[in-house]
């Protein structure tokens, strides 16, 4: 690897100039818009080229910075994102679980942003800023308690030009293209803003800014379509629920009976032949809260209208194990011989399905006891039904890069994501997570089928386009034919490593820069401004 070099504008002394306060209440202001501006590219919204444009104003005012300034800057632009992208968090709890996730998750961002303000003043900058930029993605997926990767820049671009290089890297490699984008179009800006435009100067950031976008085109071809493994009529059914809430789960058996009602209309209609017969049926999770096998009733009413559909249901349920703790369970229900298989969600979600340190975190709410406390499943479980290979990611799930791609490489030829998005009501988290369901399509090649309880469902082609989907709390049924495809994408069989490699490049430059930095406060030519904390000018 050819070291990162320090760029001429970075080197020689610095003189230990204070920028006026108001300079850095301009920043401020700055990096917190650029914050909502790169929030205004996530779905519901289709403007996705805003977020390598909020990128490009934090990237401006990063450059040059102290790791401190860098710090404090960065949880700025994070809460500027985070704050209205979790909103949904507290539709029903209130700001005691949406803003202390969003500082958390700003706090992430200040820490990657940190290391950014250290490599800024290396040569090719814009590079080594969006590989440290994947690096704080990754941490943030990872930790704590398992890690929250909703809010992702990958995630932003479902009907961006980005978009098909999730074929090829996955969500890290988005990132790396959207943050190499707005990071060169910052230095872009700032050159020309100090009337430093000669074509050597500009010529760096105008390929990192536009190389990546290239190269998303041209990834274009590589995005598959094709039914190489068949095609099969998909049938995703939103019974919906009485009414929005956290108490939701206390009107389990009308939720049960609301998809019994619309599978058995559904039924009808395929009689009648209104809309074609099904070859599979998913339910959302949740949609029999009620445990089919332990209580008779429900299990009647799934068996009877399964049998109507004549087609294997997968229904989202809570099945209560020996030891008497709850499951966050799929239940593959076939017509002629009832439940024969069996997926357990593996990701939990914290403060939702688990509650980690209850006792602790009871101390400032009692609403941590509205929490579960669910068993995880340890299968990536596939689904044999009618002709495809169903693979399972239950709602949350499809956050996580890695659960995901461990369903899908399984064997599978179609990707289900039942969910229950009840809880947030009208939010924008159902938009955000279809956003994460469309992405996936491209990572994986796969058409995926959303079935929720109260909506958004949809059905989506593997290059990520929406063949039908529902609106908020309505009953509904989506059917339509999608292609089957058993082939593993570039994405799928390097795992892991593309991610690596990007965070381990982002790294090495860092230590690059430090080393320079404390080389040049050794020879006593001063401090390159941005490359440590320690004895730098007291820049901020």
């Amino acid at each position: 690897m050819v070291a990162p070099a320090v760029s001429p504008d970075s080197t020689g002394p610095q003189p230990p100039a204070r920028s006026p306060r108001w300079a850095v209440l301009l920043r401020c202001l700055a990096v917190v818009a650029a914050g909502a501006l790169t929030y205004l590219a996530w779905p519901p919204r289709t403007t996705w080229w805003l977020a390598p444009l909020g990128i490009a104003v934090l990237g401006w005012v990063l450059h040059g910075r102290r790791a401190r300034a860098g710090f404090g800057y960065g949880f700025l632009y994070g809460m500027g994102l985070m704050t209205p992208a979790l909103a949904w968090t507290g539709v029903f709890v209130g700001p005691v679980a949406w803003l202390p996730l969003s500082a958390v998750e700003a706090l992430f961002v200040g820490v990657a942003t940190a290391a950014i303000a250290v490599v800024s003043t290396l040569r090719a900058a814009p590079v080594w800023m969006a590989l440290l930029w994947v690096a704080g993605e990754t941490l943030r997926s990872v930790f704590p308690f398992g890690g929250f990767p909703w809010v992702k820049l990958a995630f932003s671009q479902p009907d961006g030009l980005y978009l098909p290089l999730a074929t090829l890297g996955g969500t890290p490699l988005i990132a790396l293209a959207v943050a190499t984008t707005g990071f060169g179009l910052g230095v872009l800006a700032r050159r020309f803003a100090t009337r430093d435009f000669t074509v050597a100067r500009v010529a760096g950031p105008v390929a990192a800014a536009v190389l990546p976008l290239l190269a998303a085109i041209a990834a274009t071809g590589a995005v598959g379509t094709d039914a190489n493994a068949g095609t099969a009529t998909v049938a995703a059914v939103q019974g919906n629920v009485p009414r929005a809430g956290l108490d939701f789960n206390a009107q389990r058996r009308a939720v049960l009976d609301n998809h019994v009602a619309r599978t058995r209309q559904l039924a009808e209609d395929v009689r009648s032949g209104r809309v074609p017969q099904p070859d599979l049926v998913i339910w959302p999770e949740n949609a029999s809260d009620i445990d089919p096998f332990r209580n008779p009733d429900a299990r009647a009413e799934i068996d009877e209208v399964t049998k109507a559909i004549g087609a294997p249901v997968a229904v989202g349920s809570v099945v209560v194990g020996d030891d008497r703790l709850p499951r966050n369970t799929v239940v593959q229900w076939d017509p002629q011989r009832g439940p024969v298989d069996t997926y357990t969600k593996r990701q939990l979600q914290p403060f939702g399905e688990t509650m980690p340190y209850r006792s602790f975190f009871r101390l400032f709410s009692a609403a941590v006891d509205r929490a579960g406390n669910f068993q995880p499943g340890t299968e990536a479980t596939v689904f044999t039904m009618g002709p495809a290979r169903v693979a399972i990611t239950t709602c949350y799930e499809v956050a996580f890069d890695s659960v995901v791609r461990e369903s899908v490489t399984n064997g599978s030829t179609l990707l289900a994501v039942p969910t229950n998005n009840a809880t947030f009501g009208r939010s924008e988290m159902t938009y955000q997570q279809l956003a994460m369901d469309r992405v996936r399509a491209v990572e994986h090649g796969r058409s995926v089928v959303v079935a929720a309880t109260s909506g958004v469902s949809a059905l989506v082609r593997p290059d990520g386009s929406v063949v039908a989907s529902t609106d908020l709390f309505t009953p509904a049924a989506l059917v339509a034919r999608l292609p089957l495809r058993s082939t593993t994408t570039m994405s799928d069989r390097l795992g892991v490593w593309p991610e690596t490699a990007m965070v381990a490049l982002g790294l090495a430059a860092l230590v690059v820069a430090l080393v320079a930095g404390r080389r040049a406060r050794s020879a006593g030519t001063g401090q390159p401004t941005g490359t440590t904390g320690a004895g730098a000018p007291p820049t901020t």
